[in-house]
């Protein structure tokens, strides 16, 4: 399997293995493993950012994942093992390349206006909603820097139980 055929199942699909958007977050520690957390400043408040690898997670206080978030503009991207054989990809994968990669598998994209401005652009695979950002380095092919879909909104149980009303 190579970096692409994960990107294309991310597009396609919305989800990778146990990880999607409102998935339980036992269920996909169970599955992948125990996560480091991504320190953010002083403060460790709800949503926590978790990283298995280069697949960042922000899970909110219900333990559900609220964001989805694969970091693809490192050398080598590393994914957690029980995710995907071979767990270290060459990372930098170009526009062209992924495109070809959507198109041959069938994932129907679109311009993201949104995110494209300047040095950037942005493509969402119609069928999940996923986002692929592409940073335009000067003189150069444009080369995906993140992939995920869009944030999990949800009316946070847990969040009532902190916050009744009276």
């Amino acid at each position: 399997m190579e970096l692409l055929d994960v990107l294309t199942e991310l597009a396609r699909s919305g989800r990778l293995g146990p990880v999607a958007n409102g998935a339980d977050w036992n269920a996909v520690t169970e599955a992948l493993g125990e996560p480091s957390e991504v320190v953010v400043g002083k403060r460790r408040s709800w949503p926590r950012l978790l990283a298995l690898g280069d697949l960042e997670l922000s899970v909110c206080r219900c333990q559900r994942i609220i964001l989805i978030c694969l970091q693809t503009w490192r050398d080598v991207v590393e994914l957690p093992a029980g995710l995907v054989a071979g767990q270290t990809f060459p990372g930098h994968p170009t526009y062209a390349d992924v495109i070809a990669a959507l198109d041959h598998a069938g994932c129907a994209w679109q311009p993201y206006p949104p995110l494209t401005f300047d040095d950037q652009c942005a493509i969402q695979a119609i069928s999940s909603g996923v986002v692929l950002v592409f940073e335009i380095p000067e003189g150069e092919d444009p080369i995906l820097n993140i992939a995920g879909p869009q944030p999990h909104r949800h009316d946070c149980p847990a969040a009532a139980e902190t916050h009744p009303t009276p």
